[in-house]
């Protein structure tokens, strides 16, 4: 028996004030709370239908069949799935991303986000976006932001209960736009996952956490006020604070490259000639851009020009993540 395919769409998201690192690496419970922006013209696309004729699960990523780590990751959270309906019936899995993968796009945020939505509704489960969230938070701890619309804040929580994401303002509250500097789309050597779990060797990740809730303050009120100035100071700053806590653990992890750098001396150079822009990076080489949406134009034509610079993509706020 199959059971009715169900079909959701899901956002990758930027996070301005950045989760890494956590407290509980198997509940993804964060070491610190976080916010994002959903990015509108990015998206997962994801097809679940439960087959009691499998015999094991099976997932099929961009028109290919994936085994070792990709598919125990899905059939782990798939258990957790089955487990919560009560069901031991296998899945198939078919998922498509319109952007480049495991290169600091958070394309694995989108990813469980939207195999959450399509596997508990293909499996009768009907939660409610706190669920939702708390659910996707399992695959993937960034997923949990990519559950609801807009702009996103991750209550760190210290339980599973506790721990999920929430919309703090529509995507409509603010005409951002995230110019996504792509200067490589080879995957990561790295992987996040890896990442978070050797954060507290980092002698500086303490003073991060510790100075966290500051930022997030700082953050908040600048969506809420529209003050970009103070918006692009706390989220440069705390994307240095992550990086800095990558290049001091050990090992260190270093995904900047020469372009990350020529794109974050650009966006300075835009500043002293009065656009405005600031920069965030992700666990990836390559460099989110944000301006108000009367600067894209410009920023986009600058970023394009630096030297390296494979594309540039022009995202908006996005939506929740919802069935297609």
């Amino acid at each position: 028996m199959i059971s009715n395919p169900v079909t959701a769409i899901a956002h990758p998201n930027i996070a301005l004030i950045k989760y890494w690192g956590d407290v509980d690496i198997t509940l993804h419970i964060p070491a610190n709370g976080s916010i994002s922006m959903n990015l509108d013209e990015l998206f997962t696309r994801t097809c679940v239908a439960f087959d009691s004729g499998l015999k094991k699960d099976e997932f099929i990523l961009d028109g290919k069949e994936m085994g070792g780590l990709s598919l125990d990751r899905v059939t782990i959270h798939l258990d957790h799935i089955r487990n919560l309906a009560k069901t031991e019936t296998f899945a198939r899995v078919e998922s498509w991303n319109n952007f480049p993968m495991s290169a600091g796009i958070a394309s694995s945020a989108s990813g469980f986000a939207a195999l959450s939505l399509a596997a508990s509704r293909a499996a009768g489960l009907q939660l409610d976006e706190t669920g939702l969230s708390r659910l996707a938070r399992r695959g993937s701890g960034s997923a949990c932001r990519s559950v609801p619309g807009g702009f996103v804040e991750w209550q760190a929580g210290k339980s599973d209960q506790e721990s999920y994401a929430l919309s703090i303002a529509p995507a409509k509250h603010w005409d951002i736009v995230d110019c996504i500097v792509v200067v490589s789309e080879e995957e990561k050597q790295t992987s996040s996952r890896e990442g978070h779990s050797i954060a507290h060797t980092s002698v500086l990740q303490p003073a991060r956490i510790e100075d966290t809730p500051r930022r997030l303050e700082s953050c908040r009120s600048a969506l809420m006020e529209q003050d970009f100035e103070m918006l692009a100071k706390v989220v440069e700053q705390d994307s240095n604070l992550m990086h800095s806590v990558m290049m001091t653990s050990n090992p260190p992890l270093i995904y900047w490259l020469p372009e990350t750098l020529a794109v974050i001396l650009a966006v300075k150079a835009l500043r002293m000639n009065g656009i405005q822009a600031c920069y965030t990076i992700d666990a990836g080489p390559n460099v989110h851009v944000l301006c108000p949406e009367e600067d894209a134009k410009e920023v986009y034509q600058r970023m394009i020009e630096v030297r390296g610079v494979k594309k540039v993509l022009i995202c908006h706020p996005g939506g929740p993540a919802v069935i297609e």
